[in-house]
This record gives C-alpha cells, sequence and structure tokens, in this order.
C-alpha cells in the first residue's frame, strides 16, 4: 500500500509540474506563417510581435525591425537580411540584435538608425533615407516617408528620419508602413500587394484614419500590425469591419501580434 501510494504521488506531481508549463507554451506558441504566391514560389509572412515581421522567400529569410528578444524568433531561421524603421527602441533593439545571429547580414536602415547602431555592426549598415532604393539578394528595397502630422519640432516621427519600405519580391509589392500617420505618400501608393499598416494611439494613427487610407490606396491583402498603444491595443476587429464595409475585395489579414503574457 505504501508503494502504491508513493507511485501515487509522484504521478500526481508530474501530472502538476506538466499541466503548470502548458501555459508558458501557449504563450511561446507563434502563429502559422501565411503564404503568398509570387511569380517564384510562396512568400512565407511570420507575425511575431508589434511591429516585427519575419518574410521569408526564395530561400532567404527578412527580419523586419528585430525586437523583444532572441526567444520571439526561436524556430525561425537566421536572417539573411535585416530592415529597420526607425530609431526607437521598439524598432531598433540593439539586445536583440545581440541576441539573434547577424554576423555578416546586411541591415537597411535610415541615416539616423545608422548613426545610433552600435559600432560592430557600422560596416553591416546599407544607409538608404526616403526615395532611396537598393537590391538586397534580389529584392528591391525603396525607402518611402513616414512621419507624425501635423509636422511639427516636437513630433515623435518627424518627416525623413525614419522609412516606411516598399519592397518588390517575386513580382509582388510589400508596402512596410513603420511608424506613420495617414500621410498622402500612403494613400498615393499604387498596386501594393501586401501591406502592413500601423494604427497605435498616440504613437501613429487610429483605426479610423488606418481604414480611410488603406481604402484609398487598395492594397491587395493588408494586415494591421504595430497597433499596441498607450490605452492597449487597438480594436483591429473593427478595423476590419470598417474596411470591408465599403470595400469587400481589400482582404484584411488579422493575426496575433501579442502573445498573452504581453497583454497583461
Amino acid at each position: 500500500m505504501k508503494l502504491k501510494a508513493f507511485l501515487s504521488v509522484i504521478l500526481l506531481l508530474a501530472f502538476m509540474q506538466l499541466n503548470a508549463q502548458k501555459p508558458q507554451a501557449q504563450q511561446q506558441k507563434k502563429p502559422s506563417p501565411d503564404q503568398i504566391k509570387t511569380n517564384k514560389g510562396a512568400l512565407l509572412v511570420q507575425p511575431i510581435t508589434h511591429g516585427s515581421v519575419v518574410l521569408k522567400w526564395n530561400g532567404k529569410t527578412i527580419y523586419v525591425d528585430p525586437y523583444g528578444g532572441a526567444e520571439m524568433y526561436k524556430g525561425i531561421s537566421k536572417p539573411d537580411l535585416i530592415l529597420i524603421t526607425d530609431i526607437h527602441g521598439d524598432h531598433m533593439d540593439p539586445k536583440t540584435l545581440d541576441a539573434i545571429e547577424t554576423s555578416g547580414v546586411k541591415i537597411v536602415v535610415p541615416q539616423a538608425v545608422a548613426d545610433k547602431l552600435p559600432e560592430k555592426y557600422k560596416d553591416q549598415a546599407v544607409v538608404i533615407n526616403n526615395g532611396e532604393t537598393t537590391s538586397q539578394h534580389n529584392i528591391q528595397i525603396k525607402a518611402i516617408p513616414m512621419y507624425n502630422l501635423p509636422e511639427t519640432e516636437d513630433s515623435r516621427h518627424p518627416k525623413g528620419r525614419g522609412n516606411g519600405y516598399i519592397l518588390t519580391i517575386g513580382g509582388r509589392q510589400v508596402y512596410i508602413s513603420g511608424d506613420t500617420e495617414d500621410i498622402k505618400e500612403m494613400r498615393e501608393l499604387k498596386n501594393i500587394d501586401v501591406a502592413f499598416v500601423s494604427m497605435n494611439l498616440p504613437y501613429t494613427m487610429d483605426i479610423n484614419q488606418a481604414a480611410s487610407a488603406v481604402l484609398e490606396f487598395k492594397p491587395k491583402i493588408v494586415y494591421p500590425y504595430h497597433y499596441r498603444g498607450t490605452e492597449g491595443l487597438a480594436d483591429v476587429a473593427d478595423f476590419k469591419k470598417m474596411v470591408n464595409e465599403k470595400d469587400k475585395n481589400i482582404e484584411v489579414r488579422l493575426r496575433e501580434w501579442y502573445p498573452q503574457k504581453q497583454k497583461k
């Protein structure tokens, strides 16, 4: 009887330990990547967190605004290319750069980011500013403005400091807004296949502005991202509703950008 009781206690403890680990595993689980057809294989879209996304295409892996520590990128292949949009810590995160494999990887940045990068990354930086382009791994990258309105000296995101990016990948045009408000340069975009559009107050714009802009430049697919503000998460479901009530042809993809532990 004593042996049975002992074994029962051991089994109970093992069961409790296993269940205690489950919430943590669920918190770390990443959403499955989306697939978008291109003229040279699929473009994989892997949401990471906040303004960070990983794109995979033609055997290459692109990290956009790597942030949040190495754990966020666990299980994802090391980058072949890194894009950074702005100087703020949720975009340019030296601790995350230090924690992931970046040896020999080109880092595409605006000049303001290049000026603040740790010295060890200076030789890896490819500097392009608004209106300029570079080609990396058969991907054309164009930098476009991202800024707040009205344009003031104390703006969180003054015009010309940061970059939004348009990537041409396998015949598809992918727009990454960065921290932008509802600016004319976004509204004037043409032939965008995939758009990542920020919407968090007071840093970028609200969902009404974002929906209005998206309805004007009409991307085929839009991902609301970067939607955590000072008052919590923006209502991206309402954003989707606003867009699709006026244009059902725009596919709004809602994905999990914020693990449960970050919502608390």
